[in-house]
């Protein structure tokens, strides 16, 4: 039988991603041995962290109490949704660790590729991003939030992080810019340039000093992170340490395939009414239930196709008791396709519910993440 083909790259996601392919392909490690802190989380537990580049430094620097870094980037365009949202789950968890957050708004970058109004961008960025972050439990005491268009009102630490990204150029050629971005720009160099900085420039003594860095990202983003990897080993004038990563399977959109924030029917919105979300599980949420209440009773569902279980096993439900007992009663045909999208839609409604109340407060808490 031939293989069914897929495309995952920095631009395009599509087709039925074999996560098994790719670690094999992009020479991945496959998650697994970790110690108990990791096994608690849900994530890793399910494997829906499913794959590493060192990571085993970032469990010593855990099991050690040794400061790391866990550094993430946001693109400030479109809503935020809840494949944003699962990035932030990670988030959460390693500042729990004790990690210190890096969190780099690509505004920038936006400016150059999307949308080239940098007052538009911000805006984006608080209200969709940060606030809702706020709203899920990021805590400001060791979180560093930042615009690559304004680093940091430290003039010290501005320059370190702008002189790193045009220093990072001596060590980068036009042909690997080029393997990664396509038909290059100006503005995509100048992007590729920060985004590397980005990812290594709080190990400079300006900011943490010598430290583990864990990026956590989609399979779609590890030409970026190889990128910066190379990198490293290449820098003469300053002593980095290598970065870890980790690699997430994608939420996937209601219709199935990559969530995607230019289709407002694949994706909800943390802001969304709830009448709305209710409405779209119902049209939408792709279905691995048959297609009679007559045969689904004879012939079960699937729940590995169907999105609302998808939605419950990499979100809505952490509960692996009532997971598995869900994942059965659909197979067996106990649980209709109607009575599965119920139960996403109590869970989600729910926490919409509450997540939307804890905005309200949050927005009284942006200033202390744009102090620095």
């Amino acid at each position: 039988m031939q293989k069914k083909e897929f495309s995952v790259t920095p631009w395009e996601v599509k087709g039925n991603i074999d996560y098994e392919r790719l670690i094999k392909e992009f020479g991945l490690s496959p998650i697994s041995s970790l110690p108990r802190q990791f096994q608690e989380n849900f994530l890793f537990r399910r494997g829906i962290i499913y794959g590493h580049r060192d990571f085993d430094k970032v469990i010593e620097a855990v099991k050690n109490k040794k400061k790391f870094v866990m550094m993430t980037g946001l693109m400030p365009s479109g809503k935020f949704h809840f494949g944003h949202a699962l990035v932030l789950k990670q988030i959460l968890f390693y500042q729990s660790l004790g990690a210190k957050i890096y969190i780099a708004v690509a505004d920038l970058e936006a400016y150059n590729t999307r949308n080239p109004n940098l007052s538009e961008l911000r805006k984006t960025a608080i209200e969709e991003y940060l606030i809702n972050y706020i709203a899920l439990g990021l805590n400001p005491k060791n979180c560093d939030f930042y615009f690559q268009s304004q680093r940091s009102k430290d003039s010290e630490k501005s320059n370190a992080y702008y002189g790193l990204a045009n220093r990072v150029s001596r060590y980068i050629t036009f042909n690997e810019i080029k393997a990664i971005y396509g038909d290059i720009t100006p503005g995509k160099l100048s992007s590729a340039l920060l985004q590397v900085s980005d990812m290594i420039h709080s190990q400079l003594p300006e900011f943490e000093g010598p430290s583990q860095v864990v990026v956590p990202v989609g399979s779609d983003q590890d030409p970026h992170i190889k990128l910066a990897r190379d990198i490293i080993q290449r820098i003469k004038d300053y002593k980095f340490i290598q970065l870890s990563s980790t690699y997430n399977l994608f939420l996937p959109g209601l219709k199935g395939g990559k969530m995607s924030s230019s289709d407002a029917t694949s994706y909800i919105a943390l802001t969304d009414n709830l009448d709305d979300t209710s409405n779209k599980i119902k049209k939408y949420a792709f279905s691995g239930g048959q297609n009679t209440i007559e045969e689904h009773r004879k012939k079960g569902g699937n729940p590995d196709t169907d999105i609302s279980y998808q939605w419950l096993r990499m979100f809505f439900e952490e509960d692996d008791k009532k997971l598995e007992k869900i994942y059965h009663d659909y197979k067996s045909g106990k649980l209709l396709t109607s009575e599965l999208k119920q139960i996403l839609i109590d869970k989600l409604n729910k926490f919409l519910k509450q997540h939307q109340e804890k905005r309200k407060k949050a927005e009284k808490l942006v200033d202390k993440f744009l102090l620095i």
